[in-house]
This record gives structure tokens, sequence and C-alpha cells, in this order.
């Protein structure tokens, strides 16, 4: 192994006196490479010119001193080190001072036997020095890429030691942790238990078992739920994912990532709420299709059934081959004609409430014939305002939108108890609009979402089902509008249009400026 040849700045303008300094330096069994230097010039030469292990310096010499030469190397923020070699005792005292200024070390010239170590020791200790910085920039640097790389990722990145006896402490923590939970990463790392107490109360209870049981097994820490952020006051869903490894120490470090998991928890309880509305409405809508078969075999059999056998009653008299006056078969032919006339009646009924023969003659008419059946029922004034004398639509839309106008009429006559009722109606450039509004109760939000509020569901089942949007408000006495957007379009081609930008989000506001046109047109008909 090559023996390193040390580079040392010699300080020193008696030429006597640096001889005997390297002579030392050769009996000490040191390798070195020596250049002196008797002013400050020339010593500011030097360390531009080379990389010095080692500055060996008189005290006081008549051009250059000791101090100037520690503040040139303080000034230049060289780590190299500075040992004072002196020939007078006087000068022990200003050396002193240069140590406590930054001077390695003082030795007088007339003993110099600890010199060699002293060099020895000083250099070893200035490359320690130096790579400490080296590990200190790179150290420095790879916080930097991590804050980096972290300040770009959609969450909170971590670092969590558990101590042997389960105290935690966070390692690291991006500033993320500021947006998510509310906390400064300072914070969390000063106090490492603010984050299970955001945790809510329900859902603590297993965030403690999964981590405790990560750490025993070494499996990944996996835990969604529940937390109060601190800077929002609102609680969000959060999910933590975090690999741990144990130490030769026998701690557990986990390296792991916060998300903000909110949108899509809302979204997936969101879903799971309405598949469960939509099969309690399947339900609904099997016992009511049930109702309603049983309803139509009731009146065909005990109606339509019933006059027929009253008109074979009157037919088997004029069967019997017995002689009779011609006024008796004229009374019967009467009677059987109004029996035949009930038979019509009631299979026209039948028929009008299986489907309306007006929606034949179109949306428009069917919705105010509708109105004025409503207004004879109830007595409720009904007043309709159509942008159009007819809207040319498909029959699935015509039924859907004339099927939501009755339901929306019956959920106002039973429970609404208004006293006025407007409907708007009105093909506006790709969409038909109607709108229902009465003055009455007003529905509730509590009502809206209620165990039995399967009318308004299957308005808008049917709205969805079109492709369209279902809209309902209402204030406590202020009334209730419900408004349904359905694309006029055919069905093959309403699932391609629901793909274009032009369907958004209906909102209250929205309305209201796509209905200016409707209510100016509903002033002027009034």
């Amino acid at each position: 192994m090559a023996v390193k040849v040390l580079n040392v700045l010699l300080v020193e303008n008696s030429v006597e006196d640096a001889e005997y300094v390297q002579q030392v330096l050769k009996e000490g069994g040191l390798s070195f490479d020596c250049f002196r230097t008797t002013t400050i010039s020339t010593f500011r030469d030097a360390l531009l010119n080379k990389n010095w292990d080692v500055v060996l310096s008189d005290c006081s010499l008549p051009k250059i001193d000791a101090e100037t030469i520690l503040s040139e190397l303080v000034i230049r923020k060289l780590k190299i080190p500075l040992i004072v070699v002196s020939s007078h005792v006087s000068e022990a005292q200003a050396a002193a001072t240069l140590m406590a200024k930054g001077a390695y070390d003082f030795l007088m010239k007339s003993n110099l036997a600890r010199l060699v170590s002293v060099i020895r020791r000083s250099v070893l200790e200035a490359e320690n020095c130096q790579k400490l910085s080296y590990m200190q920039l790179a150290l420095k640097e790879s916080e930097s890429c991590f804050r980096a790389v972290t300040a770009n990722l959609p969450g909170v990145v971590f670092r969590l030691l558990m101590a042997q006896d389960h105290t935690i402490h966070f390692l690291q923590m991006n500033e993320a942790s500021d947006t998510l939970l509310g906390l400064s990463p300072e914070a969390l790392i000063k106090t490492p238990t603010l984050l299970s107490e955001l945790v809510l109360s329900d859902d603590r209870k297993i965030y403690d078992q999964l981590m405790i049981s990560s750490a025993k097994h070494l499996t990944v820490w996996n835990w969604e739920g529940r937390i109060q952020a601190r800077n929002s006051g609102g609680i969000k869903w959060i999910s933590l994912r975090a690999t741990p490894k144990r130490l030769d120490d026998g701690t557990t470090v986990w390296d792991g990532i916060i998300i903000n998991i909110t949108r899509n928890k809302l979204a997936e309880i969101e879903i799971a709420r309405s598949r469960e509305q939509l099969a309690e409405l399947s339900s609904y809508l099997l016992k009511v299709k049930e109702h309603e078969r049983a309803r139509i075999a009731h009146e065909i059999h005990d109606d339509i059934g019933g006059t027929l056998t009253a008109i074979r009653c009157e037919l088997l008299p004029c069967m019997n081959g017995a002689s009779r006056q011609p006024d008796f078969y004229r009374k019967k032919a009467i009677a059987i004609d109004l029996l035949v006339n009930r038979v019509i009646d009631s299979t026209r009924r039948i028929a009008l409430d299986l489907r309306p023969d007006i929606l034949d003659c179109g949306i428009v008419a069917a919705i105010r014939w509708q109105a004025k059946e409503f207004i004879n029922h109830t007595s409720i004034p009904c007043q309709i305002f159509c942008s159009d004398d007819e809207i040319d639509l498909d029959p699935d839309l015509s039924v859907a939108i004339f099927r939501i106008f009755q339901e929306t009429l019956t959920n106002i006559s039973k429970h609404a108890k208004a006293s006025r009722v407007e409907v708007k109606l009105a093909g506006l450039n790709k969409f038909v609009l109607l709108e229902v509004a009465d003055n009455g109760s007003g529905i509730t939000n509590l009502d809206m979402e209620g165990q039995d509020s399967f009318g308004i569901r299957g308005m808008r089942e049917r709205c969805q089902q079109l492709k369209g949007s279902f809209y309902i408000a209402g204030k406590p006495g202020k009334g209730t509008r419900i408004t349904i957007r359905i694309p006029l379009l055919s069905n093959n081609k309403r699932n391609e249009f629901m793909q274009s930008d032009d369907l958004n989000d209906i909102s209250e506001e929205t309305l209201e400026s796509k209905y200016t046109t409707l209510d100016m047109l509903a002033r002027k008909i009034s």
C-alpha cells in the first residue's frame, strides 16, 4: 500500500529553523513535500496552487504572522490545520489565543518531539471533518431530492419509527401534511401522536391494531379510515399504506404514504346507497306491478265478466225456442245494448289507465288533458305554459315525460297541500324541459331521502334511463319544483350524445338561466 505524501506549507523566515523542522519530520518517518514561504503574498499564491494537508507557522515573523495566516484560511473556508511553532516562550499566550480562534496546536521549537504525532492527528481529523462535510452535503442533497420528489406526490410521504416499547417517532414527513392533515411536518415530528389523535374514535381501534400487527409480522400496514383535519374542520377519508422493516436494534421503521380518498369513498358510499335504493325501488315497482295486475284482473273479472254474464242471461230466454212477442225481443235487445255499452266503457277505461289515447295526439295535448283531469279531481288550479303547440318526441320519451307528470300531480294531490300549480313545457335546443311547481308545504331533504320516497326515485330512474337529468327542490312553506331535462334524440343516439360535453350536471342556477325564454313565453301567454 502506497504511503501518502503530505503536502506541508511551512511559514518560516529562518532557513536553519526550516531545515530543523523538516529534519524532525524526516526522523519521525513522515513522507512529505514541503514548501517554505515568508510573505503573505507568496502564502496566498501557495494556497491557490496546491492542496495543502497542514500549515506550520512561526507565531510572529517580520512580514507575516500566524494570526494573519489563520484569518486567510478562515476567509477562504479552508479546513487546513494550522500548527504554530514558536521560538519564544513569551509567545505562548498569543498562541493560546490563536488556538481559541481555530489554530490546531502550539509547539516550541526547542521541543518538537510531538510534532509528527500532532501533524498526523491533525491531518486525520481534517480528513474526517472533510468526509463529514461531504456526508452532510450529500444528506442535504438527498433531502432536497426527497422534498422535490415528494412535493409532486398526491399525498403525505413519511418515515415512521416504532421503538420496542411501542413509542413512535416520525423521522421524515413532506410538506403535504399541512394541506391534508392540517399539521406541519415539524409538529408531527415533534409530537407523533398527533396523527392518531386525528383519527375518529370509531376508526382508531382498527388503526392501532393494524399498526401493531404490521410491526409484529412485518406485513404491509394498509388502513382506510376517517380523520378530523385540523385545517378545514371537516371529516376526510384517508388511505395509509406503509411497508415495514426491522432494524438491528429491534425497532421497526415504516416507509409509507397517506392519500386523500374522500371523493372516491363518498362516491363508493353514494353508489352503495344508490344500489340499495334501486333494489328497494325494484321491489316496490314489482309490488306495484302485481297490484296493478290484480286490479286489472279484478276489473275484468268483476266488471266485464259480470256484464258478459248478464248479457248471457239476457240471451238465454231468446234461445229456448219458445214463441215470444216482438216486444219481448225488443226489450231484450235494449237491455243487451246497454250491457254491451257498459263493457265498451269498462274496456276503454282499462285501456286508458294503461296508456291514454291522448298520447297519440302528442305530448302537449297529453299534458293539457292530464292537467284538466287533475283539476276535475282536486279543484286545484293548474296552469300550463308550452313553448309550441306541439313538440316532436319519440314514443318512449313522450310516455316517460307523461308518466313523470302524472306522478308529480299525484304527489301534489297527496302531500303538497297546494292551492296552485304551474307547468312549463318546452323544447329548447337539444333538450325537452319540463317544470312543475306548486305553492304547497314544500318538500325537504328528509322527505326526498325517506324510505317511502319511491315516487321520486321512480321519476329519477325514468330520467336516467333516457340519459336525462332530474332535479327537485323545495322550501318549507314555499312549495316544490321538479325539473327534468332530457335530450331530444332517438334512443339509438342518446348514448352517443351523452359522451359529448353538451350535457353537464344540472344546478338550480343553471336552470334559472335556461328557463328565461320559457318564462317570457309564459308571461306572454298569460
